[in-house]
């Protein structure tokens, strides 16, 4: 019966383990040292364990089966101009507005900008949709936020003598390899390897389970950044309902736009599945250290909705 509950519901107990894990590894008696040794290691682990799942989960995607499609164009076009007119309207309030308003529209902004998941692929055939169409999308986003990002952000948030590529290539290097260098490989492996290949396949949902990891990680690191954050009631309130806004929102108008042409769960996930360990970097580095808690606000919204989607399917 237990095994049962965990295997329906493994992605609200991973994240519990995840937040568990904090409050147990911070009220350890270990020495300042010792837990700066554990971050480290930690900080390691993550993108290792993501290259490692999005490699197992680029092998089940067919490069024949990667085209662009009409929803993409229109997701994209969302995308780009909501966090437009975001950026516009925290250039023109940000003088005038209280601290949870801004922190309320830094939410919105980080939520709409950031590009999908690299897990997406990972979600997609869990819930038996087709993972090519959402791997092409998370190729154009990324690089679709790789350029309107260094263009618009500095209107809100200056950086010095920071230019257009300088920006752009310090975005590029946060979201491009960990998802151009595992699906390349997972090509070459399907090609040359293809022994290889099939071994990987045959391990069901082993993409799932190293996902499941990650994001018990993910969840431990977002704890870490709420304790150190010395926020208001106020301001993670703000935050916290800004961004599940729009991920019900993104979700919610994935599917529709995605239904149209008969992949409502490829759309779905595409738009509201996200790279929410680049929104903490993102919001960190260029809003505030209070704005990129929403990515981690973010990250359980969009799981809690996908375990929903599990339990529909499952019935």
């Amino acid at each position: 019966m237990i095994v049962k509950f965990i295997k329906n519901w493994s992605l609200p107990v991973s994240m519990s383990i995840g937040a568990l894990a904090y409050i147990v590894g911070r009220a350890l008696p270990f020495s300042p040292t010792a837990k700066g040794e554990i971050m480290e290691v930690v900080t390691l682990l993550q993108p290792i364990l993501l290259f490692v799942m999005l490699y197992c989960a680029f092998c089940k995607v067919n490069p024949r089966d990667m085209r662009p499609h009409r929803w993409h164009f229109w997701l994209l076009l969302t995308q780009c101009m909501i966090f437009v007119s975001a950026c516009l309207i925290m250039k023109y309030i940000n003088a005038v507005s209280a601290p949870w308003q801004s922190f309320f529209l830094e939410g919105l902004l980080l939520s709409i900008i950031c590009p999908t998941a690299t897990a997406c692929a990972v979600i997609t055939q869990k819930l038996g949709g087709d993972s090519s169409t959402t791997t092409t999308y998370t190729l154009f986003i990324n690089l679709a936020v790789a350029v309107i990002a260094p263009l618009m952000l500095p209107l809100i948030s200056p950086q010095g003598d920071l230019t257009f590529f300088a920006a752009f290539f310090t975005i590029s290097k946060k979201v491009f390899p960990l998802l151009i260098f595992p699906l390349l490989l997972a090509w070459a492996t399907r090609y040359f390897l293809p022994r290889l290949h099939k071994m990987i396949l045959s391990v069901r949902d082993l993409a799932f389970y190293l996902w499941l990891v990650a994001l018990a990680i993910a969840i431990a690191i977002t704890c870490r950044a709420l304790w150190h954050s010395n926020a208001t009631y106020d301001d993670v309130i703000a935050i916290a309902a800004a961004t599940l806004m729009m991920c019900l929102f993104q979700f919610v108008f994935g599917k529709w736009v995605g239904g149209k042409y008969h992949q409502t769960i490829e759309a779905g996930q595409a738009m509201g599945q996200k790279n929410t360990i680049f929104m903490i970097w993102l919001g960190y580095t260029y809003l505030s250290p209070l704005s990129a808690t929403a990515g981690g606000f973010y990250s359980i919204w969009h799981n809690i909705v996908n375990s929903y989607q599990l339990y529909k399917k499952r019935h």
